[in-house]
């Protein structure tokens, strides 16, 4: 057994409100580069509809993802090296411009210049590609406005999997939205896909990242991953996608998703797995079984076997307490509510989603029923097989029994806790007829429903002989280059002695340097120079030769 730590999220879909506040805080974070003005590291979609990028889900189209051959092995999708050597300058199976969506501006001159006349000027959409005025046709939300209409349903790759009847009668029933960001899976076909070997999964804490230094941007990431999760600079070459904002992570922070999150619907935690059995469980033969397989390799974090592995790989006591209050253990392991997107995937995704109950509940109140009454709940699950079907292509491979189950348990959580929220005695048949006991069903309620800041991220630091390093990083960064994502030159930092010029200071980056601003100590030293000079001086300290004769 080989113990590993993975950072994971769960998000509960019945709280989303699909106001892309998630997705726009992340784009003002992450993408203010030339050349990602189509990208969205996160993005919302309105299902039923197409995705972005369109129809990424079609697998048959992109072949992004793992299959399994005769002999039980897992090969990509789309092929192994020689076929990817075969098309390395030119690949078909990539999304186009057009699948994503023509980025584009406003001409506000036309709109601000125009002289007086009898017509009221515009400001026309102009293509920030190629600066021409241009008619908007699509873009990463447009199944915002048109979400269950003959124009989207037709081509939504899910819905293709189901019955004529489910279409008709979906149109009229259902609609969700799906936030999206990377799913920094344990088995990332991204990475085996990558040929110049840039994208890597971090050993601990299995963020998967791109390494700006060695991506050659030969795109096969692109066309790997089933997600569409990482896009091309077309500005600098390189390709880029989600971070799961390690630098804020790294110092306790949530996500910037996550932290934005209007509906409060993201759980951020750590989970232990083991990495010896990730590869015989994405390989298992069935697709239905993956869900089952991936829940295989999720450890317990307090069983002493377990804590003890863990210590031989060197995980800390800290991390292993996380693992320990981590929300995402107690939703995905423990209540069993949270499911995986496309499991078929074989990916083994790290991005879970509790699946909406509201149209069902909907449903039963529309007819003039108790909407939350576990009879009526109950019986609804039983007879509204249109949004299980569907649901069941997204998180289970088909298998309407997984997503019944997580139904029934939300249900009973709701008529469960309305008896005590309304004084009346609680109904201990309830929780046993999900399986699970009146204790568990009070602490799934609460963590779904009203839980506090702390609850809902449970995020360990780096490791404290690593922190240091981290506060104000003075070596190399693979991450600046001349029109690439880097952020300021090393030289200078955001607080003392190291601060040369002006530089916009993110809220993790003030709690990370906290401590080293009110403490006595430079942040200079033999082993870690900087330049130091009276203009930026902060007082505290001073290097060698600073002062003639060593006075102040």
């Amino acid at each position: 057994m080989k113990v590993m730590a993975q950072m994971a999220m769960v998000m509960n879909l019945d709280k989303c409100i699909g106001c892309h506040t998630c997705s726009v805080t992340c784009k003002q974070a992450w993408t203010n580069r030339s050349g990602t003005e189509y990208v969205w590291f996160n993005n919302v979609e309105t299902r039923p509809g197409q995705g972005y990028p369109r129809t990424y889900e079609d697998q048959d189209r992109w072949r992004g993802g793992w299959v399994r051959d005769s002999k039980g092995r897992l090969r990509l999708k789309d092929g192994g090296r020689l076929k990817k050597l075969s098309r390395i300058f030119s690949n078909p199976k990539m999304p186009a411009i057009q699948d994503y969506y023509e980025p584009w501006t406003y001409d506000y001159e036309n709109l601000t210049n125009a002289p007086l006349g009898d017509d009221i000027p515009v400001a026309p959409p102009r293509s920030l590609i190629t600066g021409e005025r241009m008619k908007v046709e699509w873009s990463a939300n447009w199944d915002d406005n048109l979400g269950g209409s003959p124009e989207i349903l037709q081509d939504d790759p899910v819905l293709k999997k189901v019955s004529e009847q489910v279409k008709l009668e979906l149109e009229q029933t259902f609609m969700f939205y799906l936030p999206r960001i990377c799913e920094h899976c344990m088995n990332p076909a991204c990475v085996a896909s990558c040929p110049s070997g840039a994208m890597y999964k971090r050993v601990e804490d299995g963020i998967v990242l791109v390494d700006q230094d060695k991506c050659r941007g030969w795109r096969m990431c692109v066309s790997g991953c089933p997600y569409k999760k990482v896009y091309f600079n077309h500005k600098t070459g390189k390709a880029e996608k989600c971070t799961f904002c390690y630098p804020r992570v790294e110092v306790g922070l949530p996500t910037v998703c996550a932290e934005t999150c209007v509906g409060r619907l993201r759980y951020i935690g750590l989970i232990l797995y083991d990495a010896d059995r990730v590869l015989e469980a994405a390989s298992v033969e069935n697709d239905q079984d993956l869900y089952e397989a991936q829940l295989g390799t999720l450890l317990d974090p307090n069983d002493p076997h377990v804590i003890a592995a863990a210590h031989a790989s060197g995980i800390s006591d800290t991390w292993i307490e996380a693992a320990q209050k981590s929300p995402i253990h107690a939703l995905i392991k423990e209540f069993r509510v949270a499911l995986p997107l496309h499991p078929e995937y074989r990916t083994m995704p790290m991005v879970w989603y509790v699946p909406p109950l509201s149209p069902v509940v909907d449903a039963v109140s529309r007819d003039g029923h108790d909407g939350e009454d576990v009879g009526n709940l109950f019986g609804a699950l039983e007879s509204l097989r249109i949004p299980v079907e569907y649901l069941a292509e997204l998180f289970t491979a088909g298998d309407t029994e997984v997503v019944g189950g997580v139904l029934r348990k939300l249900a009973a959580m709701r008529s469960y806790m309305r008896d005590i929220n309304l004084g009346r005695a609680p109904q201990e048949h309830i929780p046993a007829a999900v399986g699970m006991t009146e204790e568990q069903m009070y602490e799934m309620y609460r963590l779904l429903a009203i839980a506090k800041y702390e609850e809902r991220y449970v995020i360990p630091s780096a490791y404290a002989a690593d922190a240091h390093g981290l506060e104000e990083t003075v070596t190399e960064c693979a991450l600046d280059f001349e029109g690439g994502p880097g952020l300021y030159d090393q030289g200078s930092g955001p607080f003392g002695e190291v601060s040369g010029t002006p530089v916009p200071v993110a809220v993790e980056t003030f709690h990370a340097l906290r401590q080293r601003q009110t403490s006595e100590a430079m942040g200079a030293n033999e082993s870690r120079p900087s330049r130091v000079n009276l203009l930026n001086w902060d007082g505290k300290g001073a290097p060698d030769g600073m002062f003639p004769g060593g006075g102040r």
